[in-house]
């Protein structure tokens, strides 16, 4: 190994021990106690050798940032297996709102602090190689284009829109859980799918909405005619006697 890769190798080392002291002061404490000093005493370094690999506190946040994105998506991947797009998407709720929960500070630091993090975040994943990761990415797209395509969804639903309206239901569940101390009542499991019934409707309704769609003469002449009722039964009529005389 020559002395240039040695160096670099020590170089990278370091800035993961300072990347790693960053998360677990922002997981411990909160990201606003965060700051150069705190880093610096954790990893018993000087400040002035943290400036070396980060310019500020900020692009230590903005580098945390991109991690836990990349850690969501991560989380998204082996939901592309799955084959109905409405289970799909109801899969990928659960995902999204299991992360913010178990990674309250993590997910602030994503959605809720300095916008600019998350922008980094987001451009680093869009110019990320990992053709996975991007499926992931767009995965919440492609499932609503998938239903929509399949007759499940309205001709005019745009699935970009869709997309970001749902995307924050479930930031709102996350967000309300991690701030609102009396939230939810409700168990968290069973809001996901109230709001996914509101809607995208259960899966037994999109399937019969789907076939109705697509079929609704054969669904009409699939349905039962109504029994007819018996008829109640008429009285029989007898012929009256005549009165007798009265004498």
């Amino acid at each position: 190994m020559g002395i240039a890769e040695r160096k670099n190798r020590q170089k990278m080392a370091l800035r993961e021990r300072i990347l790693d002291a960053s998360r677990r002061i922002v997981m411990r404490e909160g990201f606003a106690a965060l700051s150069m000093r705190k880093i610096a005493d954790a990893i018993e370094y000087s400040p002035a050798t943290l400036y070396l690999h980060f310019a500020s506190r900020d692009e230590i946040a903005r580098a945390l940032c991109a991690e836990g994105y990349a850690q969501l998506l991560a989380s998204f991947e082996p939901l592309t297996q799955i084959a109905d797009p409405g289970e799909r998407l109801r899969a990928l709720g659960r995902a999204y709102v299991a992360f913010g929960i178990a990674h309250p500070e993590t997910y602030r630091l994503i959605f809720m602090e300095d916008p600019t993090y998350t922008d980094a975040a987001l451009a680093e994943a869009a110019d990320a190689s990992d053709e996975a990761g991007d499926a992931s990415f767009r995965l919440m797209v492609d499932s609503i284009d998938e239903l929509k395509a399949a007759g499940r969804l309205p001709a005019s639903a745009e699935g970009a829109v869709w997309a970001e309206a749902l995307w924050a239901t479930m930031h709102g569940i996350v967000a309300l859980k991690l701030t609102c101390p009396v939230f939810p009542r409700t168990p968290v499991d069973t809001l996901i799918n109230v709001a996914f019934d509101a809607w995208f409707g259960s899966a037994t309704a999109s399937t019969d909405a789907a076939t109705a769609q697509t079929a609704p003469q054969a669904h009409a002449m699939a349905q039962p005619e109504p029994e007819s009722k018996p008829r109640p039964k008429r009285a029989r009529r007898t012929a009256a006697k005549p009165e007798s005389p009265v004498t």
